[in-house]
């Protein structure tokens, strides 16, 4: 589709932003929306994923059919089944009557199961049968019942992982998933995040009838670089919080930073892609870089002291017995190898140095890829596989500048 087009979508549906990865998101919504296939949407909490099923309804065949959205995690475990395929009378205690469910009443049309991890395994059955066939069983009842309804999924849980503990059926899952729609989280959209302050200061201001607050200049780098682990629904939360209570309209970093929840002591710096496409998918894979490369420098800074004390005549037994060192001991632990594998590699490495936390070795390796590069941020930010935004926050998050 064009820009143009999307851009006409994005207001359609009020969605807000540019990131490439929300339009590469939209994009694909509204290529798949003219065929039936299955879509499972996947995002954390917050990220705004309820809008893509109405996008895919509205643009779809269906869309003067029924669409439903349901919140699975909200039905509790007992009546699941009741909500979904409908009951006969006294199938069970309270069923006074005949009762359709959503895949009977949205017959022609699209049903949104979000968080569709939270099924329960037997409810996980009646839905694959669904997706296969199209017949469904009422509770109580013997009699199938065909339904011609679009399946499109969400949720935030890693059903891969579900899958591995058994809590979701593999089966299902590549029902579901046979076209993903990946919603990119608030903190790797960028400057999206000033665009939805302003849209949610604007309707908050409409709202209560007052002035609608504003971001001051140097406010806005502090907002970007949070890390929003409640994505859209805590940025709306907070806008909402100052325009209620801030009486000055000119938000100020002091005035943002009161209302931003500090980052838990034991999250790890959010890392960034490697060299030649690498991606870094778990924090400790950046410490594990930074350490092995400490221990590069530290191999040759005892090299060279070998060569030094051996210069001046140092008796080589004390060269060869040196004292003792305090060290530390660090174990990678690869899933992906094999036993034998990790016969040949040596994955237990000893630093001759005192424990860092994570973020003194974050700074550290920041500090080192400056001063190589002489403070030039935009070579720095190479070596280090970074964008110079994501640098320019690390140095302010440090105090580097």
């Amino acid at each position: 589709m064009t820009k143009t087009e999307i851009q006409q979508v994005k207001l359609r549906f009020g969605i807000i932003g540019s990131t490439e990865a929300l339009t590469r998101a939209i994009d694909i919504a509204i290529q798949v929306a003219p065929t039936d296939l299955s879509v499972l949407i996947t995002g954390e909490s917050g990220v705004g994923k309820e809008s893509f099923p109405q996008i895919i309804h509205q643009y779809s065949r269906r869309k003067h059919g029924q669409y439903i959205a349901v919140n699975c995690g909200a039905i509790p475990e007992g009546t699941i089944d009741s909500e979904l395929f409908g009951h006969e009378k006294g199938a069970f205690t309270g069923a006074i009557g005949e009762r359709k469910g959503y895949f009977g009443e949205a017959n022609g049309g699209t049903i949104f199961l979000d968080e569709v991890g939270e099924l329960p395994l037997p409810t996980q059955a009646r839905l694959l049968r669904v997706l296969e066939t199209g017949e469904f069983i009422k509770v109580g009842s013997s009699k199938v019942e065909k339904t011609d309804v679009r399946i499109v999924a969400a949720t935030n849980v890693n059903l891969n992982e579900a899958i591995s503990s058994g809590r979701f059926r593999e089966d299902l899952y590549y029902r579901l998933n046979t076209i993903p729609v990946q919603i990119p989280p608030l903190r790797e959209r960028g400057a999206d995040v000033v665009l939805l302050f302003r849209k949610f200061a604007s309707d908050f201001a409409e709202k209560y009838r007052m002035p609608a607050i504003q971001l001051t200049e140097d406010a806005k780098p502090v907002l970007i670089s949070y890390a929003w682990p409640g994505n859209v629904r805590q940025l709306k939360n907070i806008t909402e919080q100052i325009s209620v209570i801030e009486t000055n309209r000119e938000i100020t970093p002091d005035i943002l930073k009161a209302y931003l929840p500090p980052r838990p002591e034991n999250q790890l710096p959010t890392l960034w892609p490697g060299k030649n496409g690498q991606n870094f998918e778990h924090e400790r894979e950046f410490l594990y870089k930074a350490l092995y490369d400490m221990k590069k420098e530290m191999n040759e800074l005892q090299k060279l002291v070998h060569d030094l004390m051996s210069e001046k005549g140092v008796p080589q037994t004390v060269i060869n017995n040196p004292q003792p060192v305090p060290t530390i001991s660090i174990q990678r632990v690869d899933p992906a190898h094999t036993q034998d594998e990790d016969e040949d590699i040596q994955d237990t490495e000893e630093y001759i140095e005192e424990p860092l936390s994570l973020d003194e070795v974050e700074k550290e390796t920041i500090q080192k890829a400056l001063d190589k590069n002489k403070g030039k941020r935009r070579t720095a930010a190479k070596d280090l596989n970074i964008s110079e935004r994501t640098l320019y926050r690390k140095i302010k998050e440090y105090g580097l500048e």
